[in-house]
């Protein structure tokens, strides 16, 4: 099974924020297996109405139209609009497949079994089990984090990093400088300078848009500096300390956004 390594000191930050940490059991269960029982679709779930599904041809001549219950101005309908419009996309609203309440299953209903494998990823040296769309795609990948690792239910994470081109809402997306950071969240925020990895992490966005997201998700964000900055300058500064956004000595070093999290 492949294994891949975020930064721990983003999980950590973002765990502060939300006040929810993972328990040691959810952090050490990780099912060997890319879809357990739980994840396979049973016939009578084949019978149910999928997101993202396109209607059933009507009945042959002379037969009554089947019947659905997906209506064009149902609840259902919308379900299956808004689940196809967030894969299309590329956008993780905190809702449908995203939601609080989501699963392996209902990501592999979403975006098709064949593109969700389920991978242990490395954190500070701990195995967490997560689902991942996309594996083989680097501008598509995205993990996903479960509240429940043994039923892989209950989204409690979601990564975006490395080539992804998934954005967050309200426009959080990998590559967004402090100054863009600041705009979106119309007020500038706090962050703890950079650990021995040369990554800092938002540690307040003090009331801004970033503070709330629709759906109620939370965000973390991780930054790293310019390759060209100085690393002295750098190196002052230090994760032990908070710093503003708007602080001049950080906007030298150029950070940019390499990690984000939204989780609940």
């Amino acid at each position: 099974m492949r294994k891949y390594r975020i930064g721990a000191a983003l999980v950590a930050g973002f765990v502060t924020m939300v006040a929810s940490p993972l328990s040691a059991q959810q952090r050490q269960q990780a099912p060997d297996s890319n879809l357990n029982a739980e994840d396979q679709l049973s016939p009578s779930q084949m019978q149910q109405t999928m997101p993202g599904a396109v209607a059933a041809p009507g009945g042959a001549p002379g037969h009554a139209p089947a019947k659905h219950t997906a209506t064009a101005g149902s609840p259902a309908a919308a379900t299956v609009r808004s689940n196809a419009a967030i894969a299309a996309s590329r956008i993780v609203a905190c809702s449908g497949p995203f939601a609080k309440d989501s699963s392996n299953l209902k990501l592999a209903m979403v975006f098709d079994s064949r593109n969700v494998t389920f991978e242990d990823v490395d954190v500070g040296g701990t195995k967490v089990g997560a689902s991942v769309l996309f594996p083989k795609d680097a501008k598509h990948r995205l993990e996903i984090w479960w509240a429940n690792p043994a039923s892989r239910s209950g989204t409690y994470l979601i990564l975006i990093n490395k080539q992804s081109t998934w954005s967050a809402p309200d426009g959080l997306k990998l590559g967004l400088t402090l100054a863009e950071l600041e705009k979106l969240n119309h007020k500038p925020f706090k962050l703890k300078g950079f650990d021995k990895d040369n990554t800092a992490t938002v540690s307040d966005w003090d009331g801004g848009t970033f503070s709330k997201i629709p759906g109620d998700c939370k965000s973390g964000v991780s930054l790293q500096p310019d390759p060209k900055a100085s690393p002295d300058a750098v190196k002052e500064l230090t994760a032990d300390k908070e710093y503003s956004s708007s602080d001049p000595a950080l906007r030298e070093v150029k950070p940019k956004v390499t990690e984000i999290l939204i989780g609940y």
